[in-house]
């Protein structure tokens, strides 16, 4: 079993930034592959992007490549999921996941097996 509890969302206006964190219990953090998502009223969820366990391979969704940065503190057992540029767009509710299996979860949601409650963020224009 894995518990997540994702903070940091908020309301920003565009251009601006927000770190997202994720706060993850219940077994080694080192074993667990970390991904975000995120869902906007309306549409599907997203990949936004994925982190390795160890935290040297990540990936994004080309939309939020170049502005939005995953990383990972394994000895406090914390995700990050730096913002930058944000745009209108980005407006969604943003989830943490992990992956119990692989080494690096992906794109791919149905690789994550535990989610958190996930966190609103709010662009401005």
């Amino acid at each position: 079993q894995v518990q997540l509890v994702e903070s940091g969302g908020g309301l920003v206006q565009a251009g601006g930034s927000l770190r997202l964190s994720c706060a993850a219990s219940g077994r080694a953090f080192s074993s667990v592959t970390m991904g975000w998502f995120r869902q906007a009223p309306g549409k599907e969820r997203e990949f936004v992007a994925a982190i390795s366990r160890s935290g040297r391979s990540f990936g994004y969704v080309p939309s939020v490549k170049g502005r939005f940065t995953i990383s990972r503190d394994n000895a406090k057992n914390l995700v990050y999921l730096q913002m930058t540029s944000l745009k209108p767009e980005d407006t969604a509710v943003y989830f943490c996941a992990a992956d119990t299996d692989a080494y690096y979860g992906g794109s791919d949601a149905s690789n994550y097996d535990y989610w958190g409650q996930g966190t609103q963020v709010t662009v401005s224009s």
